[in-house]
């Protein structure tokens, strides 16, 4: 466990499953100790912080909802007080959406917006009261900002809100050294994906899969976690310390 990362410390949100799990392993081979956010999954968050801890790295689980603001202040104090600091937020937590607009209702929109946007800001706001210069932020965000698809409406626009927060926090946290941006990820191969896939294809059952991401992606298939993962570790190493206020897109070059 050494590597570009060492002697930092990250906290990742959403950090027990998919995309989240992925840059947690990620971190941890870098060389940062790495606390997991998690909401509910806490044997899955407990095994990674072990596997973590058993290959010679520093983790460990902290339970906590980012809809809920007093979640999200106490898992990045706890988070930093057993790390002994906090050099990196990874905010992966987030849910998905799909509802035709007549279906759409105001506990819809604060499900949403109360994880993706707010938690996520709010995750920032207390993270980088710990950070000092060289601090890194990277929220999550989606190619669906920039991309339209039936029904898609309310999460697309809680991920453009997400884009607009990085490019607006930019010069704010650049004067105190910190860069903060956004990845946005294309399809990845999670259980959350898999559940959802259909709805990206008007609902269609029975999709061929593997012919519509030919179709659709330049690269022809879906990512694979720890490739999104490779693309956060880039975003918050030394290497991106003139990368600021930006979404950036892995998206195998969906068209």
């Amino acid at each position: 466990m050494t590597g570009n990362l060492k002697g930092k410390t990250a906290l990742v949100t959403g950090g027990s499953r998919g995309i989240g799990a992925a840059v947690v392993r990620r971190l941890a081979r870098d060389g940062a100790a790495v606390a997991i956010g998690y909401r509910a999954e806490a044997d899955a968050a407990e095994g990674i912080a072990a596997e973590i801890t058993e290959a010679g790295g520093a983790a460990v689980a902290v339970q906590g909802d980012v809809s809920a603001p007093e979640d999200v202040r106490r898992v990045v104090d706890e988070s930093a007080d057993r790390l002994g600091g906090l050099d990196i937020l990874v905010s992966c937590a987030g849910i998905e959406h799909f509802g035709a607009l007549e279906t759409l209702t105001p506990e819809d929109f604060d499900r949403i917006y109360h994880t993706n946007v707010r938690g996520q800001l709010l995750a920032t706001q207390h993270a980088v009261r710990h950070m000092g210069e060289g601090g890194r932020v990277v929220l999550t965000s989606s190619v669906s900002a920039r991309r339209s698809f039936l029904h898609h409406t309310l999460y697309a626009s809680s991920k453009a809100a997400v884009e607009a927060m990085v490019l607006n926090l930019a010069p704010e946290l650049g004067a105190q050294g910190i860069t903060v941006n956004a990845i946005a990820p294309g399809g990845t191969a999670t259980d959350m994906a898999a559940g959802a896939a259909p709805n990206y294809f008007r609902g269609q059952e029975n999709v061929d899969m593997a012919a519509e991401l030919k179709k659709a992606v330049s690269l022809g298939r879906l990512a694979r976690p720890a490739e999104i993962a490779a693309a956060i570790a880039f975003l918050v190493s030394d290497d991106a310390s003139y990368v600021t206020g930006r979404p950036s897109a892995a998206d195998g070059g969906m068209r």
